[in-house]
């Protein structure tokens, strides 16, 4: 909602008494408040705030002053200082002085003026941008901004509004159109997707829901809220790593504001390790850490002759679905080995350390990442485990502790006793140093050891895989498309990315760079200039500027009249996700960037999820997917009457988000390029191009 005030001249009053059921106080902020601590402090939410201070969303500095809504407060005469505005003298034009923090955006909003409007009564303001301090002129339409009609309308009852549940692929701007409402609204509604989007994620939207057909949506009209049930018991429970409000709200049947009374301290956000009050009613998660058991006695039992119950994830994913690309190979089907093989998994839970260690295991896991990370991991591969299980493969699993830091781990220990020669396929260790120090050691016996999480480029070890393709093996795949597709590649890189411009000058023969100004700005005419007619033309865009992203956008939007124009980005970039940036440009210029996963919502992607959850009480964060592709992707390479050499010369296959194309490197060794070019349909979806 916008809100706008009367200039009068410049400094006036405003009588707060005009609002029907609301009465409003001046509140300076103090030194590290937050926008949760004061909304506490009031008793009132975040919304409330944001309603009344609309710059508050991008932060507040101490000695801020903000307008506080406050129910049943007596009526208020509160003097308030008018924008730093002057009038001309025609009175037709605002002069306004740009403060920190503020943005094109902003001050739009502000005085009711569009884009164009406000740059053309500006001349050069779209290559330097706004800056703090800048006199900027506010054309004839937006010479004020206007007292909000909402002041003094009065409450007519509770507000109707609905809940919708965000799907895989959904978007903001997807969610707002399908609801006839803004992004802007979406947010102001539901502050924690200011930052992101996540699946699942109940978002609350005024008005009401679409008409359908059939009850196929995940939205409803949501009822008058009910006084909710006094809790007489509690108990405690520590935050775990990527919890939300959202999954805490969904495994203790809670509210975020239910929540946030019993706990003030989440006024500044959901933190890992925090140990919380929560209703005693409900099973907590509980951490997936190996107890009294050492680590190498986990699995090592052939886990064929484990039992199997019911139907493997991966089971139900080969018989459901079929790969829709040809390369991909469906390894299910192509299973012929009969001979039993060995598995290793050298995960760094460090147990001798925790052993001798006084602290609690709560806060180990709160304290230490790297654990998190390895538990994480864990879980994902115990997935894996369990469907081979239900598969029947004929393979060994056996998992040690590696005791691993930077520089040294105890696999030299493992190896004396000899654990890991006659191994068929060894995962782990985590670190890159000792990953290669693994693969030296058993290189003998040729064992190859795949290198599950490390992203940097391994040195020339014959039996060393990389599964995890290298930052410009990522950014190589893109260019490769382009030129696949026989597209003519320009790139708008600003003076700023040295690191970008090297790579593409020494990498990428060929590529046409747009000009600049001498002042940094994109030179229009010249980037339109190399654009042509009859080809594709993906235009590479690497910039955090807003105003050159505004420009680059506004020109190719402009070239799409005459020629074919894709946006391409290299890695992710945050500019393009605030609301300066227009996601509905974006889904026109068909944005696309290389990614080492894919976001999909095929159904054996959501199978996994749902018996990921089922098992383990929470969502599959990044390392529990990684760890369940990497392990089963292992072991059906192991049951196809080849060894795993030869099957990662021969085959491509592809798990929940990850797809392994293995390849030879020149010097030695094996490296991942297993890379998925995405991109925005005009559909809103997002699609995988290669």
């Amino acid at each position: 909602m916008k809100y706008y005030f009367a200039l009068l001249s410049f400094v006036f009053f405003i009588t707060f008494s005009a609002f029907s059921q609301e009465k409003v106080v001046k509140y300076t902020v103090s030194s590290g408040e937050t926008i949760n601590q004061i909304a506490v402090k009031f008793k009132i939410t975040p919304y409330d705030i944001y309603q009344l201070n609309p710059d508050a969303r991008n932060g507040v500095k101490p000695n801020t002053v903000l307008l506080i809504p406050t129910n049943g407060a007596k009526t208020a005469e509160v003097k308030t200082e008018a924008p730093k505005a002057k009038v001309t003298a025609n009175s037709k034009e605002v002069i306004h002085e740009v403060q920190p923090k503020e943005t094109f955006y902003s001050i739009e909003k502000k005085y009711g003026v569009s884009d164009e409007a406000l740059k053309a009564a500006n001349p050069g303001l779209e290559k330097t941008g706004v800056q703090i301090g800048q006199k900027l002129v506010i054309p004839a339409k937006g010479s004020a901004p206007k007292a909000s009609s909402a002041a003094t309308k009065t409450t007519k009852g509770p507000e109707k509004y609905v809940y919708h549940d965000v799907v895989a692929k959904e978007t903001k701007f997807s969610i707002a159109k399908q609801y006839n409402t803004t992004v802007e609204d979406l947010e102001k509604r539901n502050p924690e997707i200011v930052s992101s989007l996540p699946i699942g994620y109940r978002v609350t939207i005024k008005g009401t829901a679409p008409k359908t057909e059939n009850a196929a949506p995940v939205a409803h009209v949501a009822k008058p809220a009910e006084t909710p049930k006094k809790v007489t018991t509690y108990m405690e429970y520590q935050v775990k790593p990527k919890e939300t409000f959202y999954s805490l709200g969904r495994t203790f049947h809670i509210t975020q504001e239910e929540l946030t009374e019993l706990n003030p301290s989440l006024s500044e956000g959901v933190k890992e390790g925090m140990v919380l009050k929560v209703p005693s009613g409900y099973l907590a998660p509980t951490p997936i850490i190996p107890q009294a058991v050492p680590v190498e006695n986990v699995a090592e039992k052939p886990i064929a002759n484990a039992g199997s119950g019911g139907i493997s994830v991966l089971e139900k994913v080969k018989s459901e679905t079929v790969s829709a690309n040809p390369e991909v190979v469906e390894l299910t089907k192509k299973r012929g080995q009969t001979e039993r093989k060995k598995m290793v998994l050298l995960l760094p839970f460090n147990l001798a350390k925790m052993q001798n260690d006084t602290t609690s295991s709560a806060t180990r896991i709160k304290n230490d990442k790297f654990l998190n990370m390895t538990l994480d991991f864990y879980s994902g591969a115990m997935m894996a485990i369990d469907s081979a299980k239900t598969l029947k493969l004929p393979i060994d699993v056996a998992i040690y502790d590696s005791g691993e830091t930077k520089t040294a781990s105890n696999v030299s220990g493992l190896i004396a006793q000899n654990k890991l020669q006659d191994a068929s396929a060894v995962i782990g260790p985590f670190y890159q140093t000792n990953a290669e120090t693994t693969a030296n050691s058993l290189r003998v016996y040729n064992v190859p050891v795949i290198s599950p999480l490390s992203k940097d480029t391994a040195n020339p070890i014959d039996n060393l895989y990389q599964s995890i393709p290298t930052n410009d093996v990522v950014r190589n795949a893109v260019f490769d498309y382009m030129r696949a597709k026989n597209g003519n590649i320009v790139a708008v890189v600003d003076k700023k990315k040295e690191s970008v411009i090297s790579y593409i000058k020494q990498n990428q023969k060929g590529v046409v760079f747009a000009a600049l100004s001498e002042t940094g700005g994109l030179d229009v005419a010249n980037l339109k200039s190399s654009l042509l007619p009859n080809r594709m033309n993906y235009v590479v865009m690497e910039t955090g500027n807003t105003a050159m992203v505004k420009t680059t956008i506004k020109a190719l939007l402009d070239a799409q009249k005459s020629c074919q124009v894709q946006l391409v980005i290299l890695e992710p970039n945050s500019t393009l996700d605030t609301d300066e940036i227009s996601f509905e440009n974006l889904i026109k210029l068909k944005l696309m960037y290389p990614s080492v996963t894919r976001e999909s919502d095929d159904q054996g992607v959501l199978i996994f999820e749902k018996e990921y959850r089922l098992k383990n009480k929470v969502n599959p964060n990044t390392y529990a997917t990684r760890g369940f592709d990497v392990t089963f992707d292992t072991m059906m390479r192991l049951v196809q009457g080849k060894t795993y050499q030869e099957t990662a010369d021969l085959m491509t296959t592809e798990q929940v988000d990850n797809k392994f194309q293995y390849y030879k490197k020149e010097d030695g060794g094996h490296a991942n390029k297993g890379v998925y070019i995405l991109y925005y349909d005009t559909d809103l979806t997002l699609k995988v191009a290669n």
